[in-house]
Formats: C-alpha cells, sequence, structure tokens
C-alpha cells in the first residue's frame, strides 16, 4: 500500500507490459527503457505524441477480475493494453500535468485521463465492461532510462519542467496542453507545407506548453468551429492557436469561426499582437485576429507566416502560464 514519506506519495510498480501493435493486449517483462520524448523501447504505443505510455492500477482491475471470471475471463496483467501496472496509487486521481518518478531514474508527465474504447475489446466484450477507458491515465516520457518491476512511483507534483522530482518549482503551471490548426486550403491539399504549426510547436516550449493536439484543415468556417469546440469541450488543450485565415480574403474566415465558438472575448491579446507588428509593417492594422474563451480553453488568431506568428508569440508567451492557471482555477488575481 502507499505510505506518506517527508510530503510524497510512494507506490511501486507491479507488472511492465509491451506489444509490438495496437489494439492488442501487452505482455508483462520484468524491465523494459523509457526513452525521453518516445516512449517504451519496443513497443508499440510509443512515440512523438501526449500518449507514451500508459498506466492502469491494479486497484481499478481489481473492480473488474470478479465480473470477469463470472464471464469466464481470467485477468493478467497486459490485458488491458497497459504499460505500467501500478499498486498502491490511484493513477486515475493525479490531475493532468503531474509528474511522477519511477525508480531512480524515469520521470513522466500525465498528459490524458481515460481514452475512447477501441473496437473489438475481448474484455468488454466477454464481460460486458472496461476499466480502461475511465481509469487508465496516459503520460509522455520527461526523463528516461529503465524501470523494473517493484520499482518504486513517487508522484512529484505538477509544477515542475526539468529535472528530477527534488528540483525546484518553476512557478509556470502545470503542463500547458497547446492544439495548433492550421487553416490552408492548399495545405490540407498537400500542396504547401506548414511551416507555421511547427513553430508554434518549437516555441511552445518556451512558456511551458506542449503540442498535443495538431491539425490541418482547409479554410472552412465550419471546419474550423468543430475541431476548436471538440478540442476545448472535451478538455484536450489549455490553450488553441489558429495559424492563417486572419486576413481579408473572402476564404479568410477563421476570426469568424472563432467567434462563433467562444464564450467571452479577450480584446487585448490581439490588441498587442498587432501594436508590435505595427512596428514592423503598416499592414498589421489589416488583421482581423481574434482571441478568446470557451469553458476552460483560450483561443488565440495567430497569422498565417512563421515570422509572423514568431513576432506575435513573443509579445503574448509571457502572459500565457497567469492566463491558464486563471482559467484552471489555479490563480485568480491579475493585479502585482
Amino acid at each position: 500500500m502507499s505510505h506518506w514519506n517527508g510530503g510524497v506519495f510512494l507506490a511501486r510498480v507491479i507488472s511492465i507490459n509491451l506489444s509490438t501493435k495496437k489494439g492488442e493486449q501487452k505482455t508483462p517483462v520484468q524491465s523494459a527503457v523509457f526513452k525521453k520524448e518516445w516512449g517504451i523501447e519496443g513497443d508499440a504505443h510509443a512515440g512523438t505524441w501526449h500518449r507514451q505510455v500508459s498506466l492502469l492500477a491494479n486497484e481499478s482491475i481489481d473492480q473488474m477480475r470478479a465480473q470477469a471470471h463470472a464471464a469466464g475471463l481470467e485477468l493478467h496483467y497486459g490485458d488491458f493494453a497497459e504499460n505500467v501496472t501500478t499498486e498502491g496509487i490511484e493513477v486515475k486521481k493525479l490531475p493532468v500535468g503531474t509528474r511522477i518518478q519511477i525508480g531512480a531514474q524515469v520521470v513522466l508527465q500525465i498528459t490524458q485521463i481515460g481514452k475512447e474504447c477501441h473496437q473489438g475489446c475481448a474484455i468488454r466484450e466477454k464481460a460486458g465492461d472496461c476499466v480502461m477507458p475511465r481509469e487508465g491515465v496516459f503520460a509522455r516520457v520527461i526523463e528516461g532510462g529503465t524501470v523494473s518491476v517493484g520499482d518504486a512511483i513517487t508522484v512529484c507534483g505538477s509544477g515542475m519542467r526539468h529535472g528530477m522530482c527534488s528540483g525546484a518549482h518553476s512557478g509556470l503551471p502545470s503542463a500547458i496542453r497547446v492544439g495548433v490548426i492550421t487553416a490552408s486550403d492548399k495545405g490540407a491539399a498537400g500542396a504547401r507545407e506548414d511551416r507555421s504549426g511547427p513553430t508554434i510547436r518549437e516555441m511552445a516550449a518556451e512558456f511551458g506548453g506542449t503540442v498535443t493536439q495538431y491539425c490541418i484543415v482547409p479554410d472552412e468556417k465550419s471546419a474550423l468551429a468543430e475541431i476548436m469546440s471538440a478540442w476545448a469541450d472535451q478538455g484536450l488543450c489549455d490553450v488553441i492557436f489558429t495559424t492563417g485565415g486572419t486576413g481579408l480574403s473572402p476564404r479568410d474566415v477563421t476570426p469568424e469561426a472563432t467567434l462563433s465558438v467562444v464564450e467571452r472575448l479577450v480584446p487585448g491579446i490581439p490588441e498587442a499582437m498587432r501594436a508590435k507588428s505595427l512596428q514592423v509593417t503598416d499592414k498589421a492594422m489589416l488583421s482581423r485576429a481574434v482571441a478568446g474563451i470557451r469553458g476552460r480553453t483560450l483561443i488565440i488568431n495567430l497569422p498565417g507566416s512563421p515570422k509572423a506568428v514568431r513576432e506575435c508569440l513573443e509579445v503574448i508567451m509571457g502572459v500565457l502560464p497567469h492566463a491558464v492557471e486563471t482559467l484552471r482555477g489555479e490563480a485568480s488575481e491579475c493585479a502585482r
């Protein structure tokens, strides 16, 4: 069981599970190598995305054992396709952004709680239920190393950006989850390379952000609005940046799409970006970019060129951590 020790909770790894293909049960191994910003070596779910490692508590599996047994199904570690089976910690209750250390080296950061169950799940078909979509946890690898069965799990907290659990608090909100929507007819058709989206991804790290959602869509108001709404309503992003479609062309409809989904405007953000851009070019006054809030997600229109994206982000990135803290309910006062 978990216990309290010096301000942190301790638990342990009771199984490490890998598979070479997605959508199949995983096989337990004694130890595995966790690769920074990739996942577990040899596992099908590793990659440069936000769900590099999955975790499920043995306590969650226990909830289903009797039900599964009655259906003639014996449950084993890895049957829910979890990479790490834990004991002594309710991983489902760890907030997104929390960092946990496993053993002496590996640090994970929680990026998602729960998921949609894939089609043809053997456990759901036989037992009538599956606990993974409700209580499974997903994470990215912040610091790599080797993890073995029996290694301790330490909950570090949610504010640290670099180093191990003993490192100093950065003062930034945890894991700012960033969504990037590139509005481009040619980009969506594969006729033009998206260079602005990668620029946002590169600069996100400077304000403690990680791009967890990304897509290129045509300059269609309904398509843009649908994606913004879905990412915000599902709680997938703290900040959504759009890039492109803010000018005067008949196909430039990103501001209209944004206005159709936001509940409150944040006019100071585009005002600040235009003021800075006007120092570079008088054409900045033609930008129709807007910013607003849907639920707890901040949506900001950025220009379409990589150079302009960089200039605008440099203006606003200093206030983004506080904006996210405020939307999360972690901060409320803007005054000094």
